[in-house]
């Protein structure tokens, strides 16, 4: 089959990593688009992935949004139209999505978030919806994904962690320093980070980081402004290139973050992660705060359980991620 893959966002390009060279592997022709925003196209450049990019980011306000997603999905009726695919997939591309169904192409989405409003248009065009066991059913049907569901066991970031193979000397090579603890912190996501971030309890674990001189804070910004702020904050080290996420958060003694996908990669990785996530929390979340692996932050009387130390030995992940590589391949190749 021709298979298309839309990457809009970064941790996509870690997911899909996995996927595509598994259909590769056993014959499909696969091609590739990307969105420009955050780390996307450094990552899949990194990767060495031949992609195409189409469209940005919108920006934080909802119509400037809504108008460059429609934009988007005009260029990627565009670019799609005489390529001929037997199959789109995506991890709730929204513009992807409509896109295909205007040229009348199966749809394949994964989605991990439950409280995400857009589940309702792709999940309602998709042919195939691929979520993890923990996503709740009542959800799946108010969504409209009744009878085209698929589940897998544990959280999707299993899947691209599943080959993962430390890099002994990765702090001396990126020149962190290895006599303090390294402490990876991410901020919330832009619609939902203005001034200060808009996350007053984000705002204070970084001052509390920031007093411990024992600390090396190492904030990856998702836009400009979060490093224009964050550089005002003198104990802050602001990221300037792009790193080995799994062995950046392997290494490090600590993940702090007010999204999902990073704090998630450290959990599994055995790293001790603290989501400061203010939007309502997920079932995948949750799963992890079950099994130990996630320590949830929600008022200020919660910065007492942050304790940062040193990190000899990590966890092993938690289940077999190449297996999971092999079912969620299936599943998507099912569906044509």
């Amino acid at each position: 089959m021709r298979i298309w893959i839309d990457l809009a966002n970064s941790p996509q390009v870690l997911v899909f990593r996995p996927i595509l060279a598994e259909l590769k592997r056993v014959g499909h022709s696969v091609e590739v688009t990307t969105r420009s925003y955050a780390q996307t196209v450094q990552l899949a450049d990194r990767l060495g992935l031949r992609h195409t990019v189409v469209g940005e980011h919108g920006g934080r306000k909802l119509s400037a949004l809504v108008l460059r997603n429609a934009g988007r999905v005009i260029e990627l009726r565009r670019w799609a139209r005489r390529r001929h695919f037997d199959l789109a997939l995506s991890h709730n591309s929204y513009s992807q999505v409509v896109a295909a169904r205007l040229l009348g192409i199966p749809a394949v989405t994964m989605m991990d978030y439950e409280h995400q409003p857009l589940n309702h248009i792709c999940f309602r065009l998709a042919s195939r919806v691929i979520v993890p066991e923990s996503f709740p059913e009542n959800l799946l049907k108010r969504y409209g994904a009744s009878g085209k569901v698929v589940r897998y066991p544990g959280v999707k970031e299993e899947i691209y962690l599943a080959d993962f193979v430390p890099e002994p000397n990765f702090r001396k090579r990126e020149r962190l320093p290895e006599d303090r603890s390294l402490v990876v912190i991410r901020p919330p996501a832009p619609w939902t980070a203005y001034h200060r971030f808009q996350n007053d309890l984000f705002d204070d674990v970084l001052k509390r980081l920031a007093s411990d001189a024992s600390l090396h804070l190492l904030f990856l910004p998702r836009i400009s402004s979060q490093a224009d702020t964050a550089r005002q904050v003198p104990a802050l080290h602001v990221a300037t290139k792009v790193y080995d996420g799994p062995n950046l958060l392997y290494h490090a003694d600590a993940a702090i973050s007010g999204g999902g996908t990073m704090n998630r990669e450290a959990a599994v990785l055995g790293t001790p992660a603290f989501t400061v996530f203010k939007g309502k929390s997920s079932a995948v979340d949750r799963y992890l705060i079950n099994h130990g692996r996630l320590m949830q932050l929600q008022a200020r009387r919660d910065l007492d359980k942050v304790h940062i130390e040193r990190q000899q030995a990590k966890r092993t992940i938690l289940s077999d991620g190449r297996g999971l590589v092999k079912f969620v391949t299936e599943s998507i190749l099912s569906t044509a």
